[in-house]
């Protein structure tokens, strides 16, 4: 099937499979006009790299993983601990993000404190000090 076929198969752009069989992740011959060809195969192919990417594998992850995939000898537990994996990875994100938000935070009360004392400090503006009300009628 042409590039085209296997973008309108698999739900995926053009870009990226062409990006994923320039990465040596789908597999094509070239066929007559140089075009790129692949098998039924790489629907399957393509949508477990997409899987994998909307998910967070890398592609280096994702090209260890494929030919087991391919040979059907990927298990499911083995899936299971790289998901696993990925869940780890991304709880280390998440505390690394809070811990910088916990900083941010910091940063925030120190410049309010300071612009608090610098305001203690400043002497009143006439503009903002209030009218003396004139007490004749």
């Amino acid at each position: 099937m042409r590039i085209s076929e296997l973008a309108h198969a698999s739900g995926l752009s053009l870009h990226r499979i062409r990006r994923y069989a320039d990465a040596g992740l789908l597999i094509a011959a070239r066929g007559q006009g140089n075009y790129r060809s692949f098998d039924k195969q790489a629907v399957r192919d393509a949508r477990f790299i997409a899987m994998g990417r909307d998910i967070g594998f890398s592609l280096a992850e994702l090209a260890e993983l494929l030919p087991r995939y391919r040979r059907r000898t990927l298990t499911i537990d083995e899936m299971v601990e790289r998901l696993q994996g990925r869940i780890a990875e991304v709880d280390r994100q998440i505390a690394e993000q809070q811990a910088l938000r916990a900083r941010l935070v910091d940063h925030i009360g120190w410049f309010e404190q300071r612009r608090a004392r610098q305001r203690a400090a400043q002497p009143a503006s006439p503009f903002q000090r209030p009218l003396k009300r004139s007490t004749k009628p």
